[in-house]
């Protein structure tokens, strides 16, 4: 199965796990009252896995001389923006994901598991990046992230337009980031 024949079998699993509940089925795709403690479980495990990924990488209990060290391309933002951008998109994509499973409550939805695959790819890369100094496989590991997060992206929109629109900029990060790491790997040889 290509990547396009798998992009639109989610996009039609989880269209039609949503319009069979908007014709009164039950199960996936119905929209249930907020619930703040399922919130605050996406907000926590996404929080929580960006904690490892900074842990696999280093920056706890480590340093980041590594990375200060090294020549920076163009465009390149002060270290210490990372960790603040870094935890904005971890809950603006942890809301995305409540937003995508409140409506589809049985959690089954394609896009969901797109979600913790790419939350797994994103813990890996630090690892390889910053502890391991891998910067070419670490750019073909972003590259593959951003598939995983398109993927996300694009089975949220047909779940909630404001999980799709709340993924966006992540997306956009993962772009910058890959710039980055390529810039990286090409000044530091």
């Amino acid at each position: 199965m290509g990547f396009s024949d798998n992009l639109e079998s989610l996009r039609k699993s989880d269209k039609a796990q949503t319009e069979g509940l908007r014709k009164g089925g039950k199960g996936d795709g119905a929209r249930v009252p907020f619930r703040p403690a399922v919130l605050a479980g996406f907000i926590g495990g996404t929080l929580a896995a960006g904690l490892v990924g900074a842990w696999l990488g280093g920056f706890i209990g480590g340093s980041s001389a590594m990375y200060r060290a090294l020549v920076q391309p163009p465009l390149a933002p002060p270290a210490i923006l990372f960790p603040i951008v870094w935890s904005i998109l971890y809950v603006l994509m942890a809301v995305a994901a409540y937003l995508a499973w409140a409506a589809n409550p049985g959690g089954r939805s394609p896009a969901l598991r797109w979600y913790a695959v790419q939350l797994v790819i994103n813990v890996l890369w630090p690892l390889f990046f910053f502890r391991l100094g891998w910067f070419l496989f670490a750019f073909f590991w972003l590259l593959l992230l951003v598939a995983a997060v398109f993927m996300t992206t694009v089975g949220f929109r047909y779940l909630s337009k404001a999980a799709f629109r709340l993924m966006i900029p992540y997306l956009l990060w993962l772009l910058f980031a890959a710039y980055l790491n390529l810039g990286v790997y090409l000044l530091n040889p």
